[in-house]
């Protein structure tokens, strides 16, 4: 098994139960709790507004929501730093300005859809995720260095957010959530190729 399979089965795990738990707290409204995580046809998440939410929703909304604000994280990072390349802190600036509204309008759905938002850092690492050694790394490095470990540790980041956005689209049923990931497929997949250009010239 990968390890981004074994995060993702990981994660699975521990949103599955946390639904569980959930059930098992609240009293009874009708609500099933969080639907669980498995992919392809499934029954409507029970709570969304528009009726129309599958597992595979779920997933990539929760698991998205950790993605982008590691990205904006890592976006903070580097543009707390002096002396590194402006077209680093240009790019950086448009990831946090992208991805931070779409962290709020995820959080939106879930609680529209009846399920809890897991807390920031709790899917673990895979699909792209940097560990805390990685960011450490990017906290420590200044300049140059800086400037080009961002463009690495973000190539890496995009790639997995793409990978789980066109599982959305495979297997996704909302579609305000399929929608967001055709836009995420098409600005990262963008962003990539300006990152690996920058690369190369620096």
């Amino acid at each position: 098994m990968t390890n981004r399979t074994l995060h993702r089965a990981l994660a699975i795990g521990a949103i599955a139960l946390a639904g569980t738990v959930l059930t098992a707290c609240a009293p009874t409204t009708g609500h099933s709790g969080m639907p669980g995580m498995t992919h392809g046809a499934s029954a409507p998440a029970t709570g969304s507004a528009q009726g129309s939410a599958n597992d595979a929703d779920t997933m990539f909304a929760t698991m998205m929501i950790d993605h982008h604000q590691q990205a904006v994280d890592m976006s903070d990072t580097v543009l707390a730093k002096t002396g590194v390349d402006p077209r680093v802190t240009d790019l950086a600036t448009r990831i946090k300005a992208a991805q931070a509204p779409e962290i709020a309008t995820m959080q939106g759905w879930l609680a529209g859809w009846g399920v809890p938002s897991a807390a920031p850092g709790s899917m673990g690492h895979g699909d792209g995720m940097m560990s805390e050694a990685d960011m450490a790394a990017l906290e420590a490095a200044s300049g140059p260095e800086a400037s080009k470990l961002f463009l690495q540790q973000m190539i890496a980041h995009h790639e997995g957010a793409v990978e789980m956005a066109r599982t959305e689209k495979a297997d996704g049923a909302d579609p305000r959530a399929v929608a967001l990931a055709s836009t995420i497929i098409d600005a990262q997949t963008a962003e990539i190729a300006e990152m690996k250009d920058l690369v190369a010239q620096l």
